[in-house]
């Protein structure tokens, strides 16, 4: 009986001796293990250690096996992810591609409103100009055309007052135009009578 005892406290101190090894296989660095392999075969008990070597290698290949699983079913939920992120992507690109496509054509467009818009507000400039200074030419033109009529009807004293204001008021606004010049050289000759001579009321001028 005690021989019985002894046999299982060997086998039982055997079993944490091949415990202990196992263990400092799976936590050593593989160019460390050569002693602790050596003790293994120093005894008479390597058969064993084989075994639960053997069983030790099942179980973290059952391990390792469950974990691939996991993580491969997350792996394959990842790509389906990735692919449907792909298509939304796509999607986007294809929207932003629309987008600045068309932002070129409506720029285009706008570039050339806007380039009409400045020749139109050119033309309303020059148009402006032209108003004005037609405004300030139109009183010489009719002082000019009342001061013919009125020496046609021999009217020569109100010819006089229109030839002053003509010529000190109304000329000298429109000195810089040709037909200014024109005008002044055509005063004379308006002045003149039938017969060659100015009236006696305008010989002060």
């Amino acid at each position: 009986m005690e021989r019985g005892k002894m046999a299982e406290a060997e086998s039982l101190e055997t079993a944490a001796e091949h415990e202990r090894i196992l263990r400092e296989i799976e936590s050593t660095d593989t160019a460390c293990i050569g002693p602790t392999l050596r003790s293994v075969y120093d005894g008479e008990e390597h058969g064993r250690f084989m075994e639960k070597l053997e069983t030790r290698i099942r179980n973290h290949d059952r391990e390792i096996e469950k974990m691939c699983n996991f993580h491969y079913q997350g792996f394959v939920d990842s790509i389906t992810e990735l692919l449907k992120v792909r298509g939304e992507a796509q999607k986007l690109k294809n929207q932003v591609t629309d987008t600045n496509r068309k932002l070129q054509h409506e720029g285009k467009e706008l570039v050339i409103a806007m380039e009409e818009l400045k020749q139109c507000r050119l033309q309303q400039r020059n148009i402006s100009a032209t108003v004005d200074k037609l405004m300030l030419c139109l009183p010489v033109l009719e002082m000019y055309s009342k001061l013919r009529d009125q020496m046609k009807t021999k009217r020569h004293y109100p010819a006089l007052k229109t030839l002053e204001h003509l010529e000190h008021t109304y000329l000298p606004q429109v000195s810089h135009y040709r037909f200014c010049k024109v005008m002044v050289d055509n005063i004379p000759k308006i002045l003149k009578c039938p017969s060659g001579f100015l009236p006696p009321c305008l010989y002060i001028l």
